[in-house]
């Protein structure tokens, strides 16, 4: 059989092919039959990607990471889809919070309430505050998302078999999870996995690489956990300007699950979801804003804007470029061309939002 030539350079955006006519020829062969899919594309670029690591010089353990993080990738996918349009909340704390600390009863008592609102329950699938959350909630309103550890964590009672457990042997892929399938997250006092965790989702939210999402720090009546945590963030990340204080401001902090719950409802009473489409942010929203309140906004959160690129625009229905959302989108549409620099500012338009 004949060798395949070398590979013939490719426009930068061509990720689809490999260069080489013999192989492209198969891979168009193999993804006819998907012709009708809108995503083969996406589907066929990977394809190319892993052919592509073959020449890159990539060591059998690199490759081995990445076929294994695709494989979690597309099981938990596959286990999270069915519940697409059903709202969950990430609950982090600690393993090691026995359940006559008053934490556990706060957690427990959260997992309760949220799913009663129709909402469903994320957490580590350890025991502790993450046995507490699912206790709460529910096996059936519960999303178990494991890690294979050296000493071997074994999922809590309350998740256990469930077909919404999901063990992963990679922190990034099950932290993707966490936030990915989100759209609230309480975290509960713990060790270094909480603050982890918790760092890594304001940072994604800082930095614009997540929609916004509330924030909260949940602690029983008297704790000093998160108060501890605040001052130092407070005293030396804002006042050492590592941090603005519009940053701060991502996070909210309750004493109660019926506070915590609170939050969560209020954030999305007006306010539905958000994405940035091209060159510019869209919110979406169940509710019209009167054309007082749209002024306001354009003069109190200038800061959000692109200099000289326009500002906020309000429309109905779906937006040229968006994906379609399903038959609950909510009508409204709140479009402008955002400064990237500026997403701390995201949440305080959020809470205005909500106010209409």
């Amino acid at each position: 059989m004949d060798e395949d030539p070398a590979p013939t350079p490719l426009p930068r955006r061509d990720r689809g092919a490999t260069g080489r006519p013999q192989i492209d020829a198969i891979l168009d062969r193999l993804f006819a039959e998907h012709d009708s899919n809108p995503d083969a594309d996406l589907s066929r670029e990977m394809a190319v990607t892993s052919l592509r690591f073959l020449d890159s010089g990539a060591s059998r353990g690199d490759l081995r990471l990445a076929s294994a993080a695709l494989r979690e990738l597309r099981y938990a996918t596959k286990v999270f889809a069915p519940y697409e349009g059903v709202r969950k909340v990430t609950i982090f704390g600690s393993a090691r919070t026995p359940p006559s600390d008053p934490c556990y009863a706060m957690a427990k008592e959260f997992g309760r309430l949220i799913a009663d609102a129709g909402w469903m329950v994320i957490t580590g699938a350890g025991p502790g505050i993450m046995q507490a959350g699912h206790e709460g909630a529910g096996r059936d309103r519960s999303f178990g998302v494991n890690i294979r550890l050296p000493f071997e964590q074994s999922a809590n009672p309350a998740i256990e078999g469930s077909p919404r457990l999901v063990t992963f042997r990679y922190f990034f892929v099950r932290k993707l999870f966490f936030v990915k399938e989100s759209h609230a997250i309480v975290l509960f006092p713990g060790g270094f996995g909480t603050l982890d965790e918790g760092f890594e989702v304001l940072t994604l939210i800082q930095t614009g690489k997540t929609p916004p999402v509330p924030v909260i720090l949940a602690d029983h009546p008297g704790g000093d956990y998160w108060k501890r945590f605040l001052a130092f963030v407070d005293e030396v990340l804002r006042t050492r300007g590592l941090v603005s204080p519009d940053d701060v401001g991502l996070l909210r902090t309750v004493d109660s699950a019926e506070g915590a719950v609170k939050e969560i409802l209020g954030y999305y009473r007006n306010y539905h979801s958000s994405r940035h489409l091209r060159d510019r942010f869209l919110m979406r929203l169940h509710r019209r804003p009167t054309d007082a309140a749209l002024a306001a906004v354009q003069r109190d959160f200038a800061g959000l804007l692109r200099p000289g690129a326009g500002g906020f625009e309000v429309h109905r229905g779906r937006a040229t470029g968006e994906c379609a959302q399903g038959p609950f989108a909510p009508p409204w549409r709140l479009l402008f061309p955002f400064d990237r620099q500026s997403t701390a500012l995201l949440r305080r338009l959020v809470d205005r939002v909500n106010e209409w």
